[in-house]
């Protein structure tokens, strides 16, 4: 049997031992709750310190304060055409503006000029949806009275005008489909009028040749003089989710005057002829803009 001293130290050794390792548990825990304290919120720990710390994760509060998507920058919200380094490139190709324009001008006076026809061709820029700016060429091609060409003993006659103008375009209801627009402008105009006679001539195709009447000008005269046009119209678009469109259709008539000089000579030789000063002829044209 155990000596009542043995028993005694026993106890004793396993009182302190029971001691140890409550105050070794207790420290342990002290350590795992300041490290759950120290963790970011959403993270908790028990406040038990005799249990073990199990962490609960959850949504730390930083993220739902994360910052948003940056917007894009102005240059970049331009249906594209800002991107990269080509971007001012395709804004300046998007922005360039088209047209092309055939019909029959018809002059107020028949004395001295009389109907004929005309095409035109324009070249621009588009600055917004209600405004551009468009540099136009006209060819018109218009005949002559009787009157005229018999004074001068020919045959035939017609007036031809070339002209180069910068004419804008303002639209007054941009952003319907079927819009009104006014138009105008100025620049160089050139009228070369001719006298023509039937002369023989030669004429050759791929499976013949031969000889054919044709209209030879055997008289003109011509000027260079600066005109003027005003005018306006209707377009269609065509097409286009928001009816913005670049692809329009259009009707529209011009007043058209150039200062060309009284003439009252004998072209080539032929016969006297008068003519009153200035040019007024009223085209008017459909065709297409984009």
């Amino acid at each position: 049997m155990l000596s009542p001293k043995l028993i005694s130290f026993i106890r004793r050794a396993s009182f302190a031992s029971a001691i140890v390792l409550v105050a070794a548990g207790y420290a342990k825990a002290q350590d795992r709750i300041q490290v759950g304290q120290a963790t970011p919120s959403g993270v908790s720990s028990s406040n038990d310190p005799r249990l073990p710390q199990i962490a609960e994760l959850a949504m730390p509060d930083g993220m739902a304060a994360l910052p948003s998507a940056p917007a894009p920058a102005a240059s970049q919200d331009r249906g594209g055409y800002d991107h990269g380094n080509g971007g001012w490139r395709q804004n300046a190709v998007n922005r360039m503006a088209f047209e092309i324009g055939v019909g029959a001008t018809v002059p107020p006076d028949k004395t001295y000029i009389t109907w004929g026809g005309d095409i035109t061709l324009g070249a621009g820029v588009n600055f917004n949806r209600q405004f551009a700016m468009l540099a136009e060429y006209q060819f018109i091609s218009d005949k002559l009275p009787g009157k005229i060409i018999a004074q001068t003993g020919a045959d035939g006659g017609n007036a031809h005008i070339w002209s180069l103008t910068l004419s804008p375009v303002v639209s007054l209801m941009p952003k319907s489909s079927n819009d009104v627009y006014l138009t105008g402008g100025g620049g160089f105009y050139r009228k070369v009028t001719n006298f023509t006679d039937p002369q023989l001539a030669q004429y050759c195709n791929y499976y013949y040749c031969g000889i054919v009447r044709v209209n030879q000008v055997v008289g003109h005269f011509s000027s260079n003089q600066p005109g003027w046009n005003i005018g306006g119209g209707y377009q269609h678009r065509m097409g286009g989710m928001f009816n913005d469109s670049k692809m329009k259709l259009f009707v529209e008539a011009r007043y058209l005057k150039i200062y060309t000089p009284a003439y009252s000579n004998q072209p080539n030789g032929l016969g006297t002829t008068t003519i009153a000063a200035d040019t007024i002829q009223v085209p008017i044209n459909v065709g297409v803009r984009w």
